[in-house]
């Protein structure tokens, strides 16, 4: 049985909290996923004192800081990454990062992060993506806003400098917080499967679990999900993001998805249900008392459970045959 990557995406969500930051690591551990991720970044060398802020971020932050004064809140120094390494590591869940900047990427790498996750933002980034390739051997690859002709491009940076096809996983994603349904085009995940070859997965975006869930039983190796200890609480993502218990719930279906996509792909009886098949069948019996030498008839023959007898697709085998001996109303017919 393959098993899903189950990435809970802290990112922010802490504001910049090393208490809270650790208490999203427990509900992650709790929640049974393989990675929790937060995000590395120097404001300052992300955005431009003058940008604005998207849409989502205003409506989900209400406040009047700009974008640049927003995320310098939410900045993570080194010792804290270091403090939540080691707590993860109390905690039997993994550390990640997605670094934001040149000097965050360098940074992730020299504490010993060897999978590198490239957000949306940067798909389009070339010195980005080429210090990507230089100091990570494992790469997850997000999508939101690209076309297919963008992914290419963001994939051939990658395979010219010398990553490995098979290292490369690639996450469809829309890059809209909280996500519409009618926005999500589910199946364009396989579309870059198709054009790529690469293993594909999903970031989500959407409220409530079950979009994550669908794209496991389509074929998503990788799940990104946010999370959050409270949707009311204030800040950019938040209010995009699974609660505790909507988070514990998503990684026990997508387990049970995985075992339900396991098997053979063959249509035949599982082990679990053979045994109900002489139950739930009908035989072909009598219906009425025969007596030997009458003809079998419509007349005289029924079908009725269990199905341990001769089998009803031979009915109009044994419709004018001869009883070779007398039979009981009910009784299994026999020739």
């Amino acid at each position: 049985m393959n098993k899903t990557l189950i990435i809970a995406e802290a990112g922010v969500n802490h504001n910049g909290s090393i208490d809270t930051a650790k208490q999203l690591i427990d509900v992650a551990a709790e929640a049974g996923v393989d990675y929790v991720k937060f995000q590395t970044f120097k404001a300052a060398k992300l955005v431009t004192k003058s940008a604005e802020r998207a849409e989502y971020q205003n409506t989900n932050t209400k406040n009047s800081d700009s974008q640049y004064e927003m995320l310098k809140k939410l900045e993570l120094s080194e010792a804290d990454h270091l403090e939540l390494i080691a707590y993860c590591q109390t905690k039997n869940v993994k550390f990640l990062s997605t670094g934001f900047d040149l000097d965050s990427l360098q940074f992730l790498a020299d504490i010993g992060i060897t999978l590198a996750k490239i957000p949306s933002g940067e798909i389009t980034n070339l010195p980005y993506l080429e210090k990507m390739a230089e100091l990570y051997s494992e790469f997850i690859l997000s999508t939101g806003m690209a076309n297919i002709q963008e992914v290419k491009d963001a994939y051939q940076v990658l395979i010219e400098a010398g990553v490995k096809p098979s290292s490369i996983t690639i996450l469809h994603c829309n890059t809209e917080y909280p996500t519409p349904m009618q926005d999500v085009n589910l199946r364009a995940m396989l579309h870059i499967e198709k054009e790529l070859g690469t293993a594909i997965g999903y970031s989500d975006h959407t409220l409530g679990i079950e979009v994550p869930i669908a794209a496991v039983a389509l074929g998503a190796t990788v799940i990104e999900k946010h999370f959050t200890l409270d949707r009311s609480l204030p800040g950019p993502d938040h209010r995009a993001s699974l609660e505790p218990t909507e988070l514990k719930a998503m990684v026990a279906s997508i387990r049970n998805i995985e075992k339900a996509i396991s098997g053979s792909g063959i249509k035949e009886p599982s082990d679990s249900e053979s045994k109900n098949k002489e139950i739930v069948r009908k035989s072909i019996v009598a219906q009425g008392p025969i007596k030997k030498g009458q003809t079998f008839s419509n007349n005289n023959l029924a079908v009725k459970r269990p199905g341990s007898g001769i089998s009803p697709m031979k009915w109009n085998a044994i419709i004018g045959k001869i009883a070779n001996k007398d039979f009981t109303d009910d009784q299994l017919i026999e020739l």
